[in-house]
């Protein structure tokens, strides 16, 4: 019995923020499965150690706090010493609602009533990390003469709704910065776009009460992993300062149309 490798990755180097769990480990494992070595990172080494061991031999596991400036440059340091270069950086770590109210589906609590080590430690994963790791990075890429950038957002009705302070907010400001680095990015060698899962996604981050009817309509978090692979492939090398939805994207490849 021949067994077939997929090897359309073949050669590419990724790092996926906050890879331990839900859509980075499965963005981490996709990435992997198409033959790309994959860093996946995590601020627990032990966490970073299991989800590698979990996505296979073509991952290595990195510890470091998105939200440390010295801990980011240690770590990226890291990967680029194993890897010997960075092909694609996956900007995913964040942290969810449940860290603030671990009821927020069924009890929304009103912004006044978060707490401001809560609110900071959101902003501080999403939007200072995916800085911090962009900064860090994107200029080794433009030295290097290419690389690609994903940015993991969320939908806007997301981002604005009633309860979700700080996540709504993180993520809005998370989609803003990504759109500037584009911008910033324009005319370069280095692409950045953005993906979302386009709706709730069954990961850790929903409440464990959630309802049956409501856990029904959780996507899959395997929903990501076949537009990161396509954004790490040949087929998306001039693809840049494009708002990705995961759930859709077979749609919006075939509008594309070929070659597009």
């Amino acid at each position: 019995m021949t067994t077939i490798v997929d090897e359309r990755l073949r050669g590419v180097r990724a790092l996926v923020t906050g890879a331990s769990s839900g859509i980075g480990r499965a963005m981490a494992r996709a990435l992997a499965d198409a033959g790309a070595r994959v860093a996946v990172s995590s601020r627990s080494e032990d966490r970073a150690r299991a989800a590698a061991d979990e996505v296979g031999a073509n991952a290595l596991a990195v510890a470091f706090d998105v939200r440390d400036a010295r801990a980011v440059a240690a770590g990226v340091d890291a990967v680029y010493g194993a890897f010997g270069g960075l092909d694609l950086l996956v900007n995913n770590a964040g942290i969810g609602m449940r860290t603030v109210n671990p009821q927020f589906m069924t009890d929304p609590q009103p912004f006044w009533t978060v707490t401001d080590t809560g609110f900071r430690d959101v902003l501080d994963t999403k939007v200072s990390g995916t800085f911090l790791v962009s900064r860090t990075v994107v200029p080794r890429m433009l030295t290097a003469g290419g690389g690609r950038v994903v940015t993991v957002s969320m939908n806007e009705s997301t981002m604005t709704r009633r309860g979700f302070v700080p996540y709504g907010p993180s993520g809005a400001a998370v989609e803003a910065f990504a759109r500037v680095m584009a911008a910033d990015l324009a005319g370069t060698p280095v692409r950045a776009n953005l993906l979302l899962p386009g709706g709730a996604t069954a990961t850790g981050m929903v409440p464990d009460d959630l309802s049956e009817d409501l856990r029904a309509r959780l996507l899959d978090p395997s929903v990501m992993g076949e537009p990161i692979v396509w954004l790490a492939s040949p087929a998306a090398a001039g693809v840049h300062d494009e708002r990705i939805v995961a759930r859709d994207f077979t749609g919006w490849l075939r509008a594309r149309g070929p070659g597009a």
